[in-house]
């Protein structure tokens, strides 16, 4: 009987309510999230909120803080009249349009080449996916030595078909040569998440269509293209959101030029804030491009809704 009594007791210690508040347990969890979560206060959360109240000011940097003063909207209707933000949007949607659909299309077709039991795949797939993880001033300083108008390999090859490029030296040329550097750069990160997803492939099916006889673009358009569409509305967004904030190959090859044939939308905001010291109309610039990627993000991602195979 004294037995059972101890056991019911400790019972009751073990399961006792120790209160309001955070248990022990709680705060060791809350130890181990604190430098992520103040990271991402610090470095997410502040400077978006920052943003959005700067974009209604009219600030200069050298003014100080004493030098915020609040104008409504007016910023938003200068850059409803600024035809130099017009112009790095148009730059902006043939640098995201062209790139990140050959990307896409590219990556696509050589994740379809590796899935293949191929010689050597592993070695070729760390191959492929190198540029995307090399630092980005090695990748400028090597294609700037490649697309040199009179010494660079690229147009040594082109001179046999009679054609010279001048590339970063031409106002025709920059965009078209930044545009490869991207393709190049992002083919290899598409092809190994198709490939990923390509070994997910329901293989039933592709028996089934062997059996039926399907030939290989019948099987690419009723299997592995429905199978493979969340994954390219995926690579789509990332891809667009990344392009859409592409800086670092412009500030280190062109600087916006020649002229302005390279100012996309971010390399005009980070002229007018750090060069020209525009802080509130830099800010809702940014915040003018948030809204717009957020919506072609959007568009882009119920475009595919029901379409999938695994819907």
């Amino acid at each position: 009987m004294a037995t059972a009594t101890v056991v019911a007791a400790e019972r009751t210690t073990v399961r006792a309510d120790p209160g309001p508040g955070i248990k022990p347990k709680g705060w060791i969890g809350l130890l181990f999230i604190a430098p992520n979560l103040l990271g991402v206060i610090a470095f997410t959360l502040i400077p978006l909120i920052s943003v959005i109240v700067l974009a209604f000011t009219d600030w200069n940097l050298v003014s100080g803080l004493g030098g915020i003063k609040f104008n409504g909207l007016d910023n938003f209707i200068a850059i409803a009249r600024d035809p130099g933000f017009w112009s790095a949007v148009g730059l902006t949607l043939v640098y995201v349009g062209v790139s990140v659909p050959l990307t896409v299309v590219l990556g696509l077709g050589l994740g379809i080449a590796l899935n293949r039991p191929l010689p050597g795949r592993a070695v070729l797939r760390a191959i492929f996916f190198l540029p995307y993880i090399v630092n980005i001033v090695a990748i400028g300083m090597t294609w700037l030595m490649l697309m040199n108008p009179k010494a660079g390999l690229v147009n040594q090859v082109l001179d046999v078909f009679g054609v010279q490029p001048g590339w970063f030296a031409s106002s025709h040329w920059a965009l078209p040569a930044l545009i490869v550097m991207a393709v190049w750069g992002g083919v290899g990160y598409c092809s190994l998440i198709y490939l990923s997803a390509l070994q997910d492939a329901p293989r039933q099916l592709y028996e089934a269509a062997d059996i039926d006889g399907a030939g290989v673009w019948v099987k690419f358009r009723v299997i592995t293209w429905p199978s493979l569409l969340p994954t390219t509305i995926f690579l789509l967004v990332t891809l667009i959101i990344g392009a859409s904030q592409g800086f670092g190959l412009i500030a280190l090859i062109t600087a916006g030029g020649p002229g302005d044939s390279t100012t996309t939308i971010s390399y005009y905001m980070y002229q007018t804030g750090f060069q020209f010291y525009r802080f509130g109309y830099a800010s809702a610039i940014g915040l003018v491009t948030f809204v717009g990627v957020l919506v072609l993000t959007l568009v882009t991602w119920r475009a595919q809704r029901g379409r999938a195979l695994h819907d």
